[in-house]
């Protein structure tokens, strides 16, 4: 199954959305429990995403990708993960890889490496976080330091999504590490597997099975002064943050999709499931919290294609993106919990759908920064832009 649009119009849109449903109907869902249950990497499934293009969703048509607006991405990544959120984070994480270097890199570097990312012969995500270093990214430790036309890399990254399937990450480091501010001494370099560039270990996590999150460890990893992304040192803490309203979108619509699917799980099982000889939907309490999830369902859609279009309008877009990213990623965690609870004893088995969104929903409240820092870009913003002054 491929998908090859070069224009994405209201048809065009519905027949890719189409195909997306349907192969998430007849691959995804009949394997989810198995490849979860099993916390194994989905080696078929990420074949299958190659085949339609998912790997170059977001680059640009000249080097090989779909070149998908914000908001038809947006819709793609809210239909697979009312399914299966965890495999959205195998083409998401690549492609926040593929942003940094399509957005700040040199003609030389697009040329070399985007068609091989767009294609997925190449895979990634970015190497930011550190064991001292998540939402402070400043505080990273890692170091290049310059040995002719070479880098020389020391450090370790921690909670890397695609580090041990992936062949290549965007590696922030410090090539300053006396620079003040700290974040002028920042760089980042396009880093392929090879000598010095090791696994050391694969962190085991509560959900979001399946996608591998490991342990990187760089010693003495030498890299030409090629790899430096745009090759200019000092440019790598905004070229990290660069594409983080489109993470956050991206996150928003993880969020979305479950929050929907947990709706559609409860909503299912409450007009087959009887108590007091009749259907649980027709009782007062269910339909309460019934009544609920789906205004959060639907709100949480409308804040993330809102946010989608400003960014596609190529507006500044961090405080929708915020608001997305807090709200959907709410509503996914409150619907996962009050679905659990509307299944009653099975909604705690593992044979039911349930219990992984119950599992995978709270990671989004968490990824691409914290709710409680997406309230202070929100509450900063809006001020900024209401000033009175």
């Amino acid at each position: 199954m491929t998908i090859k649009e070069q224009a994405y119009g209201p048809q065009e849109e519905a027949v890719f959305l189409d195909t997306i449903r349907r192969w998430t109907a007849q691959e995804l869902k009949p394997r989810v429990k198995e490849y979860d249950h099993a916390d194994r990497y989905p080696t078929e499934i990420v074949e299958q995403m190659k085949e339609m293009g998912l790997f170059g969703a977001t680059i640009s048509q000249e080097y090989g990708g779909l070149g998908l607006p914000a908001r038809l991405y947006a819709q793609v990544v809210m239909e697979i993960s009312s399914v299966w959120m965890a495999i959205t984070g195998i083409f998401n994480s690549h492609l926040m890889l593929a942003l940094a270097v399509e957005k700040f890199g040199t003609p030389a570097q697009k040329d070399l490496w985007l068609p091989k990312f767009a294609s997925g012969e190449v895979r990634g995500g970015l190497a930011l976080t550190e064991p001292d270093a998540g939402t402070d990214l400043q505080s990273i430790r890692m170091t290049a330091r310059r040995d002719g036309d070479d880098y020389v890399i020391n450090g370790t990254k921690t909670w890397i999504s695609n580090g041990i399937e992936g062949s290549a990450v965007a590696l922030l480091v410090k090539t300053d590490p006396k620079a003040e501010p700290r974040y002028k001494g920042m760089s980042l370099f396009i880093a392929p597997k090879q000598t010095g560039f090791t696994v050391s270990r694969k962190l085991e996590k509560l959900g979001y099975k399946c996608i591998d999150s490991g342990e990187l460890v760089f010693q003495d990893y030498r890299l030409s002064k090629e790899h430096l992304i745009g090759g200019v040192e000092g440019q790598g803490f905004f070229q990290a943050t660069g594409g983080l309203e489109l993470g956050r979108i991206n996150v928003a619509a993880r969020g979305v999709g479950l929050a929907e699917g947990a709706l559609r799980l409860a909503s299912d099982y409450a007009q087959v499931r009887k108590t007091f000889g009749k259907p649980i939907c027709e009782h007062q309490a269910i339909q309460l919290k019934l009544g609920e999830m789906v205004t959060r369902a639907r709100a949480a859609r409308l804040l993330t294609l809102d946010a989608a279009e400003a960014f596609d309008r190529g507006e500044r877009c961090d405080m929708e993106a915020g608001m997305a990213k807090f709200f959907a990623s709410e509503a996914a965690l409150e619907n996962s919990t009050e679905a659990m609870r509307i299944h009653g004893g099975y909604g705690y088995s593992k044979e039911f759908d349930i219990e992984r969104f119950y599992r995978d929903s709270p990671l989004t409240c968490i990824g691409e920064g914290t709710n409680e820092m997406q309230r202070m870009i929100i509450a900063r913003q809006w001020i900024k832009r209401h000033s009175i002054a």
